[in-house]
């Protein structure tokens, strides 16, 4: 009778320890990264950033909400009413604030990518960069910046999108970049101009 106990506190032990062990080594698995290529379709977001793009670089799945503020010159587009908005898209144009502001902005954002090791924005898309800053507080509330400035039938115009959250997995530079790419279009189709000229 003793060795019959024995031998039950021996296998309840052991059951015991290999659950305990078990999952030992096992890591949490992660979301598989969605490698899909950002394609230009409706619907968009503050009339310049596809939707489902926007969803595939952020990782974003809520419902999405817009406000604009200014005008068709000079404003801003937000997503979500609090802080921090997942995707903030302004532009800036002449007409809407004088040249000098306009390059002065411009510069300024550049110089602030520039410290943080950004990256040039192809010829074609004009004078900008794309870059990650952390310390995002000195100018907005999302990291991951791009911003060109850009002719479109003579004019400049300055145009900057930023997001607050880039998917794991995802080549930041390269989506930022993807994304004012069909931004720059999609403005010339909104403001009857042709980006570049």
């Amino acid at each position: 009778m003793r060795s019959l106990r024995l031998a039950v506190a021996l296998v309840s032990a052991a059951a015991f320890a290999a659950a305990c062990t078990s999952g030992r080594g096992v890591e949490p698995t992660s979301p598989p990264v969605d490698t899909r290529p950002l394609a230009d379709a409706p619907p968009y977001l503050c009339d310049l950033v596809p939707q489902e793009a926007f969803r595939i670089v952020s990782g974003v799945a809520e419902s999405i909400r817009q406000q604009k503020s200014g005008t068709d010159r000079n404003g801003l587009c937000s997503m979500r009413d609090v802080a921090p908005h997942p995707l903030v898209v302004s532009w800036m144009g002449q007409g809407g604030a004088t040249l000098e502001h306009l390059h002065f902005v411009a510069d300024d954002l550049l110089a602030v990518y520039e410290r943080h090791d950004g990256v040039r924005l192809p010829m074609e898309l004009g004078t900008g960069m794309a870059a990650y800053v952390p310390d995002h507080g000195s100018l907005t509330e999302q990291s991951y910046q791009v911003a060109a400035k850009f002719r479109c039938d003579g004019e400049e115009q300055l145009l900057t999108l930023r997001l607050d959250q880039v998917a794991e997995g995802r080549d930041a530079m390269g989506d930022l970049i993807a994304l004012m790419r069909i931004a720059q279009r999609r403005y010339g189709e909104v403001h009857g101009c042709v980006p570049g000229t």
